[in-house]
């Protein structure tokens, strides 16, 4: 007897993904499966929900293309992962691009956003720590909330970014420095 798609395991998903027949439901169930811790991992980067929702539309589509060619030499969460990072620093990309800003002039749009949610209060650690992210360079942001926010061990990070495990311990120390120094000032 099959197991039912809503508990299947990754490999279980992506056999199942391969077969014309059960394609779709697979693909709707890793979906299901992975969509929130996505879609706040891509919200930490680019701060908005209607921008997050685009970009995690952009991410599902490239899924969506690329999932038939997956080699399963890593975990299917860090190729997932890996897809929703690169979209996210695209997006960035694009957005400085569209503006012709400087960095500086972006993370002060994104930290503007931050500040304009009815929700915001500066007093809250949470919401302190929001806009002390948005002070680090776009790597050391993604480095920082792969690490604090989704725990990912150091090795993991490697596969997911393809950079060295010294250099993200590098850059997540320097993060939390700077973080730590936004923090103690602001």
């Amino acid at each position: 007897m099959s197991m039912p798609l809503t508990t299947a395991s990754d490999s279980e998903l992506l056999v199942q993904f391969r077969n014309p027949v059960t394609k779709e439901k697979a693909y709707t169930s890793l979906v299901r499966k992975y969509q929130e811790k996505l879609y706040w991992h891509i919200r930490r980067m680019v701060v908005e929900h209607e921008d997050a929702n685009d970009v995690l539309q952009n991410v599902l589509i490239r899924v969506w293309n690329g999932l038939e060619n997956f080699r399963e030499d890593s975990q299917l969460y860090t190729w997932l992962y890996r897809i929703a990072t690169n979209e996210c620093l695209t997006y960035l990309e694009q957005q400085k691009k569209k503006a012709s800003v400087s960095l500086s002039d972006v993370e002060t749009g994104l930290s503007n956003k931050i500040k304009a949610d009815k929700h915001f209060d500066a007093n809250k650690l949470e919401w302190k720590l929001q806009l002390a992210m948005q002070q680090l360079p776009e790597k050391q942001r993604v480095v920082f909330a792969l690490r604090y926010y989704e725990e990912l061990p150091y090795e993991e990070m490697s596969r997911v970014l393809e950079t060295s495990e010294g250099a993200l311990k590098a850059s997540y120390h320097h993060a939390v420095k700077k973080i730590e120094d936004y923090m103690l000032n602001h």
